[in-house]
């Protein structure tokens, strides 16, 4: 079975118009071949009368272009019952008792269609026509007559394939739309212009996309106020291990506290992540003021660099120009200090960490570039997913980094991607253009 609405489309018109064109061709061929046999006994009554009244006798002469096979044998009925002369090239042994008109009779092997018709004097005379080349006539008089419709065939194809795709334009169009929406972008589909057949269907994918939208904001605000609420225990959490350095500990005890202040600081890092992950859901900076990125990426290298050189990883400027973007300050700053907190992470003690910025036509491009192992290409297409880490997650990070980078990239109407540089293990780049203020 043919899964596509234009296959089906297509299939069963052409097997109607191929279907009807074969049932008219088989008709118009018999009706062709029947007036051409109904031509040629016309041709003989004419021929007939005059043989009648002039007494011709043998065949008719034979005159600049007419094919042989249209011509007529007259013969004169003798009174033995055989044909007069001319035997050679006439209708030999015709009985005598034939009657008048139109017969069909075999003589030698050979089918005739004769005339038979008797004058006043009582004598006969016979005009006839073998019977295969009179069906040979009408079979070309046929064939001519459904030539064009063979032709027209193949035409009416090519017209179908047309119209039939122009008709499922919309839909493509409407599969183009949905397919360039980003997931968490569920502005309803336009109507306008929609075919009238298709507007049920639309409207039930803007219903859903309400539905989800409705459920989207009740999850966002769910994550927002439970990051929130947790904020004031964490805080207390983190006192009380302060707390508790004061106090005299051995050193397993150490150790444990050393853990315990690791887990809260995760902890509390998770949850600047939800907050941050569940402003940029709502796409609130749409509608932000003009930042200067230049100055913020200055700023967020300069608070990395001591983080950088614990690793003794070298971090710095391959390419530096001033831009501004429509994007505020503090949305910049969490979007390249995710993006370098990420490469930092997954670079190894040793390594280099390069960071550009410049302006490209209508864009500003913000690239990272990193010396790690890059990313799996199995994890490509999920890597900007909320909490997914990858296969080959390091440190101590919560999975929402990337994924915070790609709402706030695309609140702005930006791009993100990610590609491994071209020698495996050689590291990663993240490519990074947003609209140019």
């Amino acid at each position: 079975m043919i899964a596509s609405l234009r296959g089906r489309l297509f299939a069963g018109l052409t097997l109607f118009v191929v279907g009807t064109a074969l049932a008219a061709g088989y008709f118009a061929y018999r009706w062709a071949f029947d007036e051409a046999i109904e031509l040629q006994d016309a041709i003989l009554l004419q021929v007939g009368s005059l043989a009648t009244r002039n007494h011709l006798s043998t065949r008719l002469p034979s005159e600049g272009n007419i094919d042989g096979e249209a011509q007529v044998l007259i013969e004169e009925i003798g009174s033995d019952g055989n044909a007069a002369a001319n035997r050679g090239n006439s209708i030999s042994s015709l009985p005598r008792d034939l009657p008048d008109g139109f017969q069909t009779v075999t003589r030698d092997g050979a089918r005739w269609r004769i005339l038979v018709r008797t004058r006043s004097d009582g004598s006969r005379v016979a005009v006839g026509q073998p019977t295969a080349n009179r069906d040979e006539v009408a079979q070309d008089s046929a064939l001519r007559t459904i030539v064009p419709l063979g032709v027209l065939i193949p035409c009416l194809m090519v017209l179908i394939a047309i119209v039939v795709d122009r008709t499922l334009r919309p839909l493509s169009r409407l599969a183009e739309r949905l397919d360039a929406k980003q997931s968490d972008h569920l502005e309803t589909l336009p109507t306008e212009g929609i075919p009238t057949e298709l507007l049920p269907f639309v409207s039930s994918i803007n219903r859903l996309l309400q539905r989800i939208g409705v459920m989207f904001d009740a999850q966002r605000r769910f994550v927002a106020d439970a990051a929130h609420e947790l904020r004031t225990p964490i805080t207390a959490l983190v006192v009380q291990a302060e707390n508790l350095e004061q106090a005299r500990l051995s050193q397993d005890g150490r150790d444990r506290l050393a853990s315990l202040k690791s887990g809260i600081r995760r902890t509390g890092h998770l949850l600047e992540q939800l907050l941050t992950l569940a402003r940029y859901d709502s796409d609130a900076s749409k509608n932000s003021p003009q930042g200067a990125f230049d100055r913020v990426l200055k700023e967020v290298v300069v608070d990395l660099l001591p983080a950088a050189q614990r690793k003794s990883i070298d971090l710095g400027f391959a390419r530096f120009e001033p831009a501004s973007v429509r994007l505020e300050p503090v949305a910049l700053a969490v979007l390249a200090r995710n993006l370098l907190d990420n490469a930092l992470r997954h670079t190894p003690a040793g390594g280099q960490v390069d960071v550009s910025l410049f302006s490209e036509s209508d864009t500003v491009a913000f690239t990272v570039e990193d010396t790690g192992a890059g990313i799996p290409e199995a994890d490509i297409e999920r890597i900007f997913e909320p909490f997914f880490r990858g296969s080959r997650a390091r440190g101590e990070g919560s999975g929402l980094g990337l994924s915070i980078a790609r709402r706030i990239v695309e609140s702005c109407r930006g791009s993100i991607r990610l590609e491994n540089k071209p020698m495996p293990g050689s590291g990663l780049r993240v490519i990074v253009h947003l609209p140019r203020h």
